[in-house]
């Protein structure tokens, strides 16, 4: 989700550099900014402080796509109709496997923080990996969603 957005930080991050910079870059960076701590001690505060600052400037820095006609802005415009409509008003499939997605993304990256903090490779590539695979088809009913309700 995106902190603080409104409806031009909305559009701009439908934009696909937008999209696949933050689906690339955003995790990772905050798994490097924690990993982090043990080469470079308190400082990884700072690494992590502009891990959150990416994640937080990227959709307000790319423009409005000039297409809405690919997956990262479906997938985009749909998780913010997801956000914003009551699950009763959404199309019965939409109801709850999206909901059960995020749960099991959200677990997935929980696994994810505990090898960060334990400092395990294996576990934090089972939680990156785990999370982001969900987070993903998570993103994919998103663009589902967004072609059933017809909004672009």
């Amino acid at each position: 989700m995106i902190a603080g957005g409104n409806e031009a930080v909305w559009a701009r991050h439908a934009h696909p550099l937008s999209v696949w910079s933050r689906i690339l870059l955003g995790l990772p960076l905050l798994i490097m900014a924690g990993w982090s701590r043990i080469w470079i001690g308190h400082w990884w505060l700072l690494a992590l402080a502009a891990a959150i600052a990416f994640l937080w400037i990227n959709p307000r820095l790319t423009p409005r796509p000039r297409s809405l006609d690919n997956w990262g802005a479906r997938a985009t415009l749909g998780e913010r109709i997801w956000l914003q409509t009551r699950r009763r008003d959404l199309p019965r499939q939409h109801r709850i496997v999206p909901r059960l997605l995020a749960i099991t993304s959200a677990l997935g990256h929980l696994v994810l923080l505990c090898g960060v903090l334990a400092l395990d490779p294996w576990l934090t590539l089972l939680g990156y990996l785990s999370g982001m695979v969900f987070k993903l088809w998570f993103l994919d009913r998103m663009v589902w969603l967004e072609w059933e309700t017809g909004c672009v």
